[in-house]
């Protein structure tokens, strides 16, 4: 077979599988050439989840009436003119090849009128036909300044690539997904979406968090947590998830670089990290994150479809995005604090004030926390307001009782706090034990008589040549023969665990994955599992005066809100949920 030039109706219907998918890619195309002609004002109409029918109308600057048959050839742009311009890229759209490969498999519809009433042809709009690539001749038509595009019987003309799309339903839920996204990155633009005749979403031009909440779900917005970070000419702002909030799957993962909706295993997995000390098991984390950068800076021409990108400084931008998020995740409780928590519930009634209990020395490992809080004075013995929630109580408030010797009860400005003690004092654990391998400064408890046990030959081969870095995290063992070792001290902070369970542990871990490995890569999961074995275990009777200091020493802990597995170590249930279980001011 002789080779041959293809014709240019082929050629873009070739460009067209790359570019046009779906409906939801062409709408994607389409929008983000409204949104850089500047329109404020987007209307989206779609019938059989577009398939039938797309229409996009704007009210941005236009198109020249010399210029239409130009908006539908391939690679003509307005967006670009050099490598330079590639190079810095900011419009969203710029390969120019969108609008043809959509006419050469739809029939489409153009209409445009420009706002540069200087140019000739700008006193009205101007409409133009294109059916399978081939294109008519522009002609006068009725129209404010901006566009209107009409796409009818997408892939009309390539029956194969039809047969590959889904239910009128799944390709609608694309389109409102491509809708989406393309809203939040925009707030200030309003944007209409009617589906079969109906109106499906109806955004007006709002602050970006009103956005998010429109978009995302109040859900959302109550279960995440704003971050703002900046580093150089780097910029990150958006919302994250809190841990205890996350859920198993990716929906509501939104990443938009520079205005551009990206997916990039580079940011994915920067995130990813961020969270991995809180999340437990396969839990997903949410986002909705805006990074802006230099448009030198990335390069979005990568892909047709702009979605995968390329940062000149990769490992830059990992370690920022990585450092602003897992230090937001590591602040205290009291960091964490929300002051429409502290509000009234809606009723009238008025509970009497309450002084914190006074404390004596705690055998619990925590009574650093006393400098925390002190007694606020004498019980007051006329009904008057709650305490203000900033200067009368700690946000973990002040232990009231165990409940069945696994559960903390505590009561804060805001209502009841319920504690998982051991998943508490785990957490606590974990995170000493890992300030201080950090400091190399892990202080050992010496046992009075060494401990001897019995363990697998092969363990004792592992261990053997390692018994130096294992003192550097406060273990001191001793080969005494092929098939035993005898422990000698332990971590201090783990000084009241059971030294042969938490030998064994440690030499579970040696056996799966090797000592040097362990050290190293898998420091933490080592480190959280020693501190399993070290934390108050559950049906362990505790004082007020202990409880109330694990309460402090959540507060002073990173992470707090987590346990080592990533499971929640407290929730609050506020005075307004327990009001209107019992109908209070009903």
């Amino acid at each position: 077979m002789s080779i041959r030039v293809l014709p240019d109706v082929l050629v873009s219907q070739i460009a067209a599988g790359e570019v046009v998918e779906r409906p939801a890619a062409a709408l994607k195309e389409i929008l983000e050439n409204s949104l850089d002609a500047g329109a404020t004002d987007i209307e989206i109409e779609l019938e059989q989840g577009g398939v039938k029918r797309i229409r996009v109308s704007d009210n941005g600057v236009g198109i020249l009436r010399d210029e239409l048959m130009l908006a539908l050839t391939r690679h003509a742009t307005s967006k670009i003119a050099s490598l330079a311009d590639l190079e810095q890229v900011a419009s969203l759209g710029f390969r120019g090849e969108a609008l043809a490969s959509i006419a050469a498999i739809a029939r489409v519809q153009l209409t445009s009128r420009s706002a540069d009433s200087d140019q000739r042809g700008a006193e009205h709009a101007w409409i133009l036909q294109a059916e399978g690539g081939r294109l008519s001749s522009p002609a006068p038509a009725a129209r404010a300044t901006g566009t209107t595009i009409d796409i009818q019987d997408l892939f009309f003309n390539t029956p194969a690539r039809r047969k590959f799309l889904k239910t009128e339903a799944t390709e609608y839920a694309h389109c409102a997904e491509a809708v989406r996204r393309l809203a939040l990155a925009n707030p200030q633009v309003a944007f209409t979406l009617t589906h079969n005749g109906r109106v499906q979403l109806r955004l007006n031009v709002e602050p970006a968090a009103l956005r998010v909440r429109q978009v995302l779900g109040e859900a959302f917005e109550h279960d995440t947590i704003a971050v703002e970070a900046a580093a150089g000419t780097l910029r990150l702002s958006g919302w994250v998830i809190r841990p205890g909030a996350a859920a198993a799957s990716r929906d509501s993962q939104h990443v938009f670089v520079n205005g551009r909706y990206v997916r990039d295993k580079l940011i994915a997995h920067a995130l990813k990290e961020a969270y991995r000390d809180v999340l437990h098991h396969q839990l997903k984390p949410a986002y909705c994150l805006f990074i802006s950068l230099p448009p030198d800076l990335v390069d979005v021409n990568v892909h047709p479809a702009k979605t995968e990108i390329r940062f000149r400084d990769g490992r830059g931008v990992h370690q920022f995005l990585f450092h602003a998020v897992e230090r937001l995740l590591s602040a205290p409780v009291a960091a964490h604090s929300d002051p429409a928590a502290a509000e009234p519930p809606a009723t009238t009634v008025v509970r009497s004030a309450w002084a914190s209990p006074q404390q004596t020395a705690m055998p619990l490992q925590v009574n650093e926390a006393m400098r925390f809080y002190a007694p606020l004075g004498a019980t007051a013995t006329a009904p008057a307001a709650r305490p203000d929630p900033a200067h009368d109580s700690p946000p973990l408030g002040y232990a009231l009782a165990q409940l069945h010797g696994v559960y903390v009860l505590a009561q804060n400005a805001q209502g009841l706090v319920l504690v998982d003690m051991h998943a508490a004092h785990e957490r606590v654990v974990y995170e000493r034990l890992k300030a201080a391998l950090d400091s190399r400064a892990v202080p050992a408890q010496t046992l009075l008589i060494p401990v001897a046990l019995t363990v697998d030959p092969r363990d004792v081969a592992e261990i053997g040549p390692h018994l130096d870095p294992m003192r550097d995290i406060g273990f001191d063992l001793s080969v005494t023969s092929p098939t035993s070792v005898a422990v000698r001290s332990v971590p201090w902070l783990l000084k009241d665990a059971d030294p042969v369970e938490l030998t064994r542990a440690v030499l579970a871990e040696v056996a799966e994955f090797g000592v040097a490995r362990l050290l190293a890569e898998r420091r933490n999961e080592l480190l959280a599992t020693l501190a399993c074995h070290g934390a108050v275990r559950a049906n362990r009777q505790l004082t007020l005066p202990e409880m109330n200091a694990l309460l402090r020493e959540m507060e002073a802990t990173e992470r707090a809100g987590q346990c080592n597995h990533g499971r929640p170590t407290w929730f609050q249930v506020s005075l307004r949920e327990l009001d209107s279980m019992f109908m209070r001011g009903r």
